[in-house]
């Protein structure tokens, strides 16, 4: 019922200002902003101002700074003139699917309309820099359906796609659904259209990562345009960077 929502960010606040002190103390030098993974745009309006004014700082001096706005369901015209005035430059808005009835199966709130208004609506905002995430394998799904997500994400023109490979993990609604991974060989067949599909849209693979339990142990992939690679992204994987991790 969101009763917690304004406590725990009082809480978070608090912490943001106590890992500024040690940012500080240590000569440290934010370089990669990046709020998410979660969905922080399910917060209020007047919540999420309050995180991101508390982060103002740090935001100001990192080249890239990155809201997870994954769900579309989440976003509207008030919350993305916040994140704008607060300095975010990059956003994920994520379908995961076109296909509407999948979205049901999977337990997503959104359409794929809430999709495309959402992404009409960031553009509107002036936001330069949109990241899609797309999952191969999603039950049900055949390659044919894949092929028109991609179709979707084309239509879309985002600066950067992140291609995942289902993986069900053990606290998700699939899970306890007792939902089935599809053949080891479809998902490879979605795997590759969505590099070739990636391709064809001039965005280069810049970061790879595998999880336990992904459809015929495929990976996950992220593309991007040239000059739009995410640099949180590239730390992450690569583990050259200290991680301040807050939340």
């Amino acid at each position: 019922n969101g009763k917690l929502l304004e406590p725990y960010v009082d809480t978070l606040i608090g912490e943001i200002s106590a890992v500024g002190e040690l940012i500080e103390e240590k000569k440290l030098r934010p370089r990669a902003f990046y709020m998410g993974g979660g969905t922080p745009t399910s917060l209020p309006p007047y919540l999420l101002e309050r995180v991101l004014r508390a982060s103002d700082k740090w935001i100001s001096l990192c080249t890239e700074s990155t809201v997870e706005a994954g769900r579309p369901d989440t976003i509207t015209e008030e919350k993305l003139a916040i994140m704008r005035s607060a300095g975010i430059t990059r956003l994920s808005i994520n379908p995961q699917t076109a296909h509407d009835e999948t979205l049901k199966t999977i337990g997503r709130a959104h359409t794929a309309r809430q999709t495309v208004d959402a992404y009409a609506l960031a553009r509107a905002a002036g936001f330069a820099h949109i990241n899609m995430d797309l999952i191969a394998g999603l039950p049900g799904e055949t390659l044919g359906m894949f092929m028109q997500t991609l179709d979707f994400a084309r239509s879309l023109s985002p600066e950067s796609l992140t291609i995942h490979t289902l993986s069900i993990k053990r606290a998700s609604l699939l899970h306890l659904w007792e939902a089935k991974l599809p053949e080891g060989v479809l998902a490879e067949s979605m795997v590759r259209a969505g590099a070739e599909a990636a391709r064809g849209m001039g965005l280069r693979p810049y970061y790879l990562y595998r999880q336990k339990n992904t459809a015929g142990n495929q990976e996950n992939v992220g593309y991007a345009l040239p000059g739009h690679e995410c640099l949180y992204n590239v730390d992450m994987m690569e583990e050259t960077a200290s991680v301040m991790a807050l939340g």
